[in-house]
């Protein structure tokens, strides 16, 4: 068994929709976890930012419009009556349901289920189509065995027994229709995993299930070595390790949500990016395979402040950086590079949200310094100390390029350098032509 996991764009349209169950139904045995129909849960989002500000009307709109984009696409999908009839009913369901919470409070916990309603109509949209066409399947709720913890995290015990448990009683069918992204949360609520969580949801599922391998499509070919937006000529990556994938994926490349990886590594499951628009396309197998001695790809972090903290107080000072970093924990702010000398340190944020509180609090130890609009460059491949070269190789790679910061050692898989916003396109583009 298999899970294939689908996002926004490619069930995107009635005509996505019945491609991608033409590519699941393919004789296997196979769990099918799908995103919201793309555009739907921006939508979403801004029907509950109207709410918050108490704006009915312009809640409405938004509603009546996406309801309507929907009839159109119910219209499209199924070919029976009784199918388009059963669709429209499923739509007004769900956005009668939406505008139930237009009459009350609006809180946090009202634009969770609102959220939820993108995965849920979607999933059934599907289930419908392949019920039309007579396939051996069924939707089941991710809502009943989907939980993260009081920490927001996956509860991984819970998952497990009652993934299995649903599964148990659904034995006997071809293709499981699953929502992605939303879950429960410790108190019974509606949640979810945060945005790309269909990914982790995927991840989790094959986790729990202990599936044969865990299928991410989208409409990329797979991980490419660059990004092909600032990069021409740019290849897809035949295979990758899960550190390797990992660290593309949370230092910018966006085909694969960060979180998703480490429950397949965990469970040994290889996990296979794919393209919806060209199926046949190899993609890329995350796997805990490694070329050794290889670059494997560049990818680059946006939207990074560098703060630098000076201090003549600092050499030798005993618990300097553990209160430096006290600062950032307690405003639940992470970081992502730090390099030190004996007088300061310097770290890189990408969360800016409690950036004038923190400069606040770090200046009890000194001067601090900000440098707003940097990029992380990130190199990965197997760069372990030993393979003598490769950080000279990708230093002169960037000669002419301004580097802010340099992080090596931390892990045998990257080295990432920080750089100004404006070098940046320069800067993959003369990697991509020294490194590859």
């Amino acid at each position: 068994m298999k899970v294939l996991k689908f996002g926004g764009t490619s069930v995107g349209s009635a005509s996505r929709i019945k491609e991608v169950a033409h590519l699941v139904c393919n004789g296997e045995k196979n769990i099918v976890v799908l995103s919201a129909m793309s555009g739907t849960t921006n939508n979403l989002v801004e029907i509950a930012n109207h709410l918050y500000k108490n704006d009915r009307d312009g809640a409405n709109s938004v509603i009546n419009a996406l309801e309507q984009k929907y009839f159109k696409e119910i219209d499209a999908l199924y070919s029976t009556n009784e199918y388009k009839e059963k669709g429209k009913e499923l739509i007004e369901y769900h956005f009668n349901h939406i505008r139930s919470y237009t009459v009350d409070m609006f809180t946090a916990f009202e634009e969770k289920a609102i959220l939820a309603q993108g995965e849920l109509i979607s999933t059934a949209m599907f289930q419908y189509h392949l019920a039309e066409t007579g396939k051996n399947s069924v939707l089941l709720n991710a809502l009943d065995f989907m939980r993260i913890d009081k920490q927001n995290e996956p509860d991984m015990p819970y998952i497990k027994e009652n993934c299995g448990s649903v599964f148990k009683q659904n034995s006997g069918y071809d293709i499981y229709v699953v929502q992605g992204y939303i879950c429960r949360n410790a108190f019974g609520e509606i949640d979810n995993l945060q945005r790309g969580g269909s990914d982790y949801t995927a991840s989790l599922i094959g986790a729990a299930l202990g599936v044969d391998e865990i299928q991410i499509w989208t409409d990329i070919d797979g991980m490419h070595n660059n990004d092909p937006r600032f990069v021409e000529n740019t290849r897809s990556i035949a295979k990758l390790s899960f550190d390797e994938a990992a660290e593309l994926a949370y230092f910018g490349a966006k085909i694969l949500h960060p979180t998703s990886v480490l429950p397949a590594k965990l469970a040994n499951i290889p996990v296979r990016l794919l393209n919806t628009m060209k199926p046949d396309a190899v993609g890329t197998l995350i796997s805990h395979f490694q070329e050794k001695h290889r670059i494997e790809a560049v990818a680059a972090k946006d939207n990074i402040t560098a703060i630098k903290i000076k201090s003549g107080r600092m050499l030798l000072a005993h618990g300097f950086l553990r209160k430096v970093f006290e600062i950032f924990e307690s405003y639940k702010t992470p970081i992502d590079m730090v390099t030190t000398s004996e007088v300061g340190v310097s770290v890189t944020i990408d969360d800016n949200r409690h950036l004038s509180d923190i400069v606040e609090d770090l200046k009890k130890f000194g001067t601090v310094e900000i440098d707003a609009n940097q990029v992380i460059i990130c190199v990965v491949g197997d760069l372990v100390a030993e393979n003598v070269g490769y950080a000279s190789k990708i230093l002169n790679s960037l000669k002419g390029i301004p580097v802010r910061m340099i992080s090596y050692g931390g892990s045998n898989h990257n080295v990432s350098l920080l750089v100004n916003e404006k070098y940046k396109k320069e800067a993959l583009n003369s990697l991509s032509k020294h490194l590859f």
